[in-house]
């Protein structure tokens, strides 16, 4: 069916193609019920009667590479192969519905709240919570390889997307970010080498994984001393280079900073991203309304619309959407008479 808007238009990335331009921003459930990392019940109907509801591309909340990188107890977690069994089950029922799957391979560092030791760049807590170790050269190569060993899991599991978190002040994030990383080795100082742990992060992945590869980055620090949107857009052109082929742009989350939130926020940092380095983004962050994700698109601010709370709210979201666009939207057939 050829669609008349651009929400409802197709994309493709490498060999995978999208419906449509919605996809389901990663949001923790902290449900995997018994601390063990694993999919539970809850996850199935959550992320299921969203591809019923017939977003385009479903990612999977934010994903532990490591226990010690879970942000709870109750994180999903893809550390062991015994994660993969469940997972596969979760991918292959959302792709009953024509959903493509995407999950969100992630390491909390120092904003993991656990009872457990836990690691950052640099010994420096975030706000009052627990004081992390500095990581070793070897902890930080232990953890990359955590990073391929999930996106192989993820791989094994059928998933057709993997994003790495790089952003909202996790372990990714402080490497980059000079307010959090005050290392004086290889992986801390000036940008290039505030860089390198997520340049090896992805070089790592890439050994196992060759289908579309996101990478979300908070791209306003809200800090004056943080990084500046220059940096940014260097470090989006580094991961062209990379191979990377979508930058999800949310913001905040390396320190604890009031942010002015309104209806499109963020969206002028994708817009930005987008045509300064030339590279897909996605806009996410207060999108709720049909118009407002259509404008986007129709003014090549950004490639894909990352739906949140909206889809929280609405797991027939996209339905929504058609209505208020007079978009065509094929229903499931035992919810025709309903739609």
């Amino acid at each position: 069916m050829t669609s008349s808007t651009a929400l409802f238009s197709p994309l493709t990335i490498k060999d995978v193609t999208f419906k449509n331009r919605i996809t389901m921003s990663p949001m923790c459930m902290y449900s995997s019920t018994n601390k063990d990392g694993k999919v539970a019940p809850w996850h199935y109907t959550h992320y299921i009667s969203r591809a019923v509801g017939q977003v385009g591309l479903i990612m999977v909340e934010a994903t532990a590479v490591q226990m010690e990188g879970r942000i709870s107890p109750y994180d999903l977690g893809i550390w062991d192969d015994q994660h993969i069994p469940n997972l596969k089950k979760l991918v292959d029922s959302m792709k009953e519905h024509g959903a493509k799957t995407a999950i969100q391979l992630a390491h909390a560092g120092r904003k993991a709240e656990l009872n457990s030791s836990i690691y950052a760049p640099s010994p420096l807590a975030f706000e009052n919570m627990k004081q992390p170790l500095e990581m070793s050269e070897a902890d930080i190569a232990d953890t990359i390889t955590a990073f391929k060993e999930g996106a192989r899991r993820a791989k094994e599991a059928g998933f057709d997307v993997i994003e790495i978190h790089g952003a909202h002040g996790y372990l990714i994030n402080q490497f980059l970010s000079p307010l959090t990383n005050k290392r004086e080795d290889d992986f801390g100082g000036d940008r290039e080498k505030r860089f390198t742990f997520l340049d090896k992060v992805i070089k790592a992945v890439k050994t196992v994984w060759n289908g579309p590869l996101f990478v979300r980055l908070s791209v306003d620090e809200y800090a004056e001393s943080g990084n500046t949107m220059d940096d940014f857009i260097y470090y989006a052109k580094k991961m062209k280079t990379l191979g990377i082929d979508l930058i999800d742009c949310s913001t905040g989350g390396v320190i604890h900073t009031p942010i002015h939130t309104y209806p499109g926020y963020q969206i002028v940092h994708a817009e930005t991203i987008k045509h300064s380095a030339d590279i897909a983004t996605g806009a996410v962050g207060m999108i709720s309304s049909a118009f407002q994700a259509e404008e986007i698109l129709q003014n090549n601010r950004a490639d894909l619309i990352f739906i949140g709370r909206a889809l929280l709210k609405d797991p027939y979201w996209p339905r929504t959407a058609a209505v208020e666009l007079n978009e065509k939207l094929d229903p499931p057939v035992p919810y025709y008479h309903g739609w």
